[in-house]
């Protein structure tokens, strides 16, 4: 990919931005693989696209070049917006920059109505999890997004996609994202692609929103998988006892099996599970 910019290492070496790891930082340098990612996130040239987390621009640069029609960088290292500055210039009129904190931004009201809008990001894995989940707990479902491409430590993919199946990887991440979301692993990235080079492979995830998921009430659903897997190797008629109702009766009403342990249970056994504490 040939923008008409500057090398990505010259861009960093200009503006001194060496890789904050109290940010979870890990720049991206491979353009090829960049537009791979921009790629992953298409059709772009009808779509508003956020980015967390962008850096000097790597993502940036190749989503603006697979023509996406606007982009929204997020960015809380204030080392970085001079760099990104220098892109938004390049491409007039296409890409915003917002100074702040993804984890508290009102990311719905900084979108507006421009749609159809997506997240494409190689997320700060310090913050990934946690920025995930709360996209997921959104109130107003289908959300404000039409997809997720996101990138993760290859162990964190695999727990987003798991299923009962894949005992060691099925948790709460799984539940809360298969519940509301049809999602699949896209490809991995080796370390090496990466400056600093982290310890571990990567995995680009695509995460697409159900129209109509299970009907269920997320707090309730959080609750119950968090007393679930908090003690997943006890029984459930254990496990489940510190959500304030007993637990025979809950696991009576829904038909489930008090000695099966919480990587047996199916999501839409934990929505009946959820829909039944709420009731109760």
């Amino acid at each position: 990919m040939n923008d008409g910019l500057p090398p990505l290492r010259e861009v960093v070496a200009a503006h001194g931005l060496a890789a904050k790891k109290s940010l979870g930082q890990n720049f991206l340098f491979d353009l090829n693989l960049t537009a791979k990612i921009a790629r992953a996130a298409g059709p772009l040239a009808d779509a508003t696209i956020v980015e967390i987390g962008p850096g000097p621009g790597g993502l940036t640069r190749a989503l603006l070049a697979e023509d996406a029609a606007h982009v929204i960088a997020i960015e809380r290292d204030a080392r970085c917006l001079a760099a990104l500055g220098e892109i938004a210039a390049h491409y007039p009129g296409r890409l915003e920059i917002v100074e702040g904190d993804a984890l508290s931004c009102d990311l719905a009201g900084i979108v507006g109505a421009r749609r159809p809008a997506r997240i494409c990001a190689n997320l700060p894995y310090n913050i990934a999890t946690a920025l995930l989940t709360n996209w997921l707990e959104n109130a107003m479902w289908p959300p404000w997004f039409d997809r997720l491409v996101l990138m993760f430590q290859r162990e964190v993919a695999q727990r987003i996609v798991a299923t009962p199946a894949a005992r060691a990887d099925y948790g709460r991440l799984a539940v809360l994202a298969n519940w509301r979301c049809k999602t699949r692993i896209l490809f991995d990235v080796p370390a090496a692609a990466f400056t600093p080079p982290p310890k571990v492979v990567s995995s680009v995830v695509e995460l697409v929103p159900l129209s109509e998921p299970l009907p269920c009430d997320a707090k309730a659903l959080a609750t119950v998988t968090q007393a679930a897997f908090g003690q997943r190797r006890k029984m459930l008629r254990q496990s489940l006892k510190n959500l304030g109702v007993d637990p025979a009766t809950l696991l009576a009403q829904t038909g489930i099996e008090p000695t099966k342990r919480a990587e047996e249970i199916s999501i839409e056994g934990f929505v009946a599970l959820a829909n039944e504490l709420a009731a109760l």
